[in-house]
């Protein structure tokens, strides 16, 4: 596996910790469908909200805009997922789109959270 793809999935682990030390419970990591994938789903109890959560994992932050990695065409993908998936499980709670930032190495991680990175837009028909 590239070196790269380890970082990555170091980083999504580090995620996970973080996620459920904030009280959240993981449904998924790496949740597929057809071309859509959700890094991470979580799950709030306290406030019925579903979590579809965005990892970026990088070994440094130089030249780094984390948000800017969060494009137009992505958080329609994530939305996209989002509705598959509540659909697929059957699922009627709230959603946020949160953003974790993780930057170094795996013995050294910061991590940046994100909650409710963006809103959805909405789409006009005419």
């Amino acid at each position: 596996m590239a070196r790269h793809n380890i970082l990555g999935q170091l980083g999504e682990q580090a995620a996970r910790d973080f996620l459920i030390a904030r009280g959240l419970t993981i449904r998924e990591q790496n949740w597929r469908m057809n071309k859509l994938e959700i890094d991470i789903v979580a799950y709030e109890p306290q406030t019925n909200l579903l979590h579809i959560v965005e990892v970026k994992t990088r070994k440094s932050d130089l030249h780094f805009d984390p948000m800017a990695a969060v494009t137009a065409t992505k958080q329609r993908n994530l939305v996209n997922a989002a509705n598959a998936y509540l659909r697929y499980y059957q699922l009627k709670c709230g959603i946020i789109y949160d953003v974790i930032i993780i930057v170094g190495e795996p013995e050294n991680f910061k991590i940046q959270y994100i909650p409710d990175a963006f809103v959805p837009r909405l789409r006009t028909y005419r």
